[in-house]
């Protein structure tokens, strides 16, 4: 076998289309582009994304930044360095916190952050903890509950 053997087989490709030659070729005149209109001329079509003069999609996106997220999770957020005051294994809780004053708003269930140092052993119940407020808090002596 030689390379000028390795031929397709006959009857399997069809010869191209010759537009424009005349009435009795077949695709004479127009070319099978109809009549007329943007499409039939040479040149082809618009460029991909054009929508007829309207403002595309691409432009009508924001550019930067990201959507909004819907119904996003709000938490109350608390760094383990301001727990650093309360007393030996006391129970830390949203409730507990808003009555020392270390938190003074409820936005949404407790999380806690990592940013601080803390020495005292505590028993926090939160929403969420971050990977190194849970280091810390552990690190002390104290204990983390998801609630």
């Amino acid at each position: 076998m030689r390379l000028n053997d390795a031929v397709p087989k006959k009857g399997s490709k069809k010869r191209p289309r010759r537009l424009g030659r005349g009435i009795s070729a077949g695709q004479g005149a127009s070319g099978g582009k109809g009549m007329r209109g943007q499409k039939a001329r040479s040149g082809g079509s618009t460029r991909p994304g054009f929508e007829g003069g309207q403002m595309p999609l691409y432009r009508r996106l924001p550019k930067l930044k990201h959507f909004p997220i819907i119904n996003r999770k709000e938490y109350t957020t608390i760094n383990v360095g301001k727990l650093a005051s309360l007393a030996a294994n006391t129970e830390v809780t949203l409730e507990s916190l808003l009555a020392a004053g270390i938190a003074t708003t409820n936005d949404g269930p407790l999380k806690m952050l990592g940013d601080g140092e803390i020495t005292v052993p505590l028993i926090v119940k939160a929403s969420a903890f971050t990977a190194g407020a849970r280091q810390k808090i552990e690190a002390a002596g104290g204990s983390c509950e998801v609630i």
